[in-house]
């Protein structure tokens, strides 16, 4: 306690203490001063009321000429130090008296909430509660028209005794998960390390889910005084455009970089921002680069079965010279890459509660994506239409310098440059 608050030590005014100040008394009364002096006002009032208490009769008279307390405020610490008032002898009712509950009354209830509850076979296949929100006014009534003369209450306090609760849906991994799952990411992990402790460049691509352009309504709240007005249905029709947001995230730097496309989702277009890239930020930070590490998810436009993505790859690896190194994740695994909760993950949060209104505003929330780990995001405009369904010929398939990897070679293969000098980087 600081010397702002602390209580002076009181001076007992009591014949033992004036009349023989060295006495035994009056060094036990000194003590229970300083104790007292120590504690704050809560700790004073029940440690002066239980001293009081066990003094017995006179007590609170004697404690309050030895501290000086009011006599009030020792009879409140009295109160408060002393347990509840046990259990009188002489009541009315004995223990275990009173109405029976239901369940000791009807047994069978029990049984019959329990098979109403059960997943599988919720009463009657037919009956109507199956199909229903199972509340306690829905499983009130089944009962009911089982015969059991019941209420609400008592279907919430035997629901709660018998540890069920309100839970929703959990989200688990699928049983039939690919058995190289485990394998493929301890090869991304070796794959990284090794990049990341040579200085090579490693980035993860993915592309962020579609959004409609203009005065529509983001999930998300942010502090106003005053909500934001917006249409109440996102009608293809009343949006600016669509913005197909594909991301680069830089592993070594950590650095995002989006391109924000306005037509489709397509191999070409997703090889673009990782050229566009490359131009921009990732030839400046790896001059002497010769290999590129790609982290992809398993499907969409940067998938490990498209032709259409590997073709594309190709004339990418012609013109900048470089070895690509692909790698997927295994099947069902898009939400561990490092793409999702590095930096899609804080740019969703960046623009929560505020409408994509325009292609400048969104690129500018991209722009001002930060973190206290050190990410920051840069962002472009990629107004070119892609065209859908576009098929990859024969000989372009033949012309595609893949080798596979010796370890699950359909998720890891290296896509090498063709000999020859390679086409001018604008």
């Amino acid at each position: 306690m600081s010397r702002k608050h602390r209580r002076e030590i009181h001076s007992c005014t009591c014949e033992s203490c004036v009349t023989k100040p060295q006495g035994e008394i009056a060094e036990e009364h000194r003590a229970i001063n300083r104790l007292v002096a120590g504690m704050d006002e809560k700790c004073r009032r029940r440690f002066v009321g239980f001293l009081a208490h066990q003094h017995g009769r006179g007590g609170i008279a004697s404690l309050a000429r030895i501290t000086g307390l009011s006599p009030k405020t020792i009879r409140r610490g009295v109160r408060e130090s002393q347990p509840p008032a046990a259990e009188v002898a002489d009541r009315v009712r004995r223990p275990g008296g009173g109405r029976k509950r239901l369940e000791q009354l009807n047994p069978g209830v029990v049984q019959a909430l329990d098979e109403l509850l059960r997943d599988v076979t919720a009463g009657d296949p037919m009956s109507e509660l199956r199909w229903t929100h199972k509340s306690t006014l829905q499983l009130c009534r089944a009962l009911r028209r089982r015969g059991f003369a019941i209420g609400r209450k008592t279907v919430a306090r035997l629901l709660r005794e018998r540890h069920y609760s309100l839970r929703t849906n959990r989200k688990c991994l699928a049983r039939t998960q690919h058995p190289d799952r485990d394998r493929q990411f301890r090869f991304l992990a070796r794959q990284r390390r090794r990049y990341l402790r040579r200085g090579w460049p490693v980035i993860s691509v993915d592309a962020k889910k579609r959004e409609m352009v203009g005065n529509f309504k983001n999930p998300g709240r942010c502090w106003r005084r005053e909500a934001r007005k917006v249409l109440d249905h996102d009608f293809r029709k009343d949006a600016v455009g669509i913005a197909i947001s594909y991301g680069i995230y830089d592993v070594c730097r950590n650095r995002g970089f989006v391109v924000v496309g306005t037509s489709h989702e397509t191999a070409a277009f997703a090889v673009a921002a990782i050229r566009h890239w490359w131009l921009q930020a990732g030839r400046q930070h790896y001059p002497d680069a010769k290999r590129l590490l790609i982290e992809a998810d398993g499907g969409g436009s940067n998938g490990s079965r498209p032709v259409a993505w590997k073709w594309e790859l190709q004339k990418l690896a012609d013109e900048l010279g470089l070895i690509l190194c692909v790698s997927h994740l295994p099947t069902g695994a898009s939400k561990w890459n490092l793409i999702e909760h590095r930096m899609f993950s804080l740019i969703s949060e960046n623009w929560a509660g505020e409408p994509l209104v325009s292609y400048e505003v969104m690129l500018q929330f991209i722009r001002h994506t930060k973190s206290d780990t050190g990410f920051r995001c840069r962002a472009a405009l990629d107004q070119k239409t892609y065209a859908t369904k576009v098929k990859v010929s024969k000989e372009q398939r033949a012309s595609v310098n893949v080798k596979p990897r010796r370890v699950l070679p359909k998720w890891n293969y290296v896509i090498r440059p063709h000999r020859g000098p390679a086409k001018p980087c604008q």
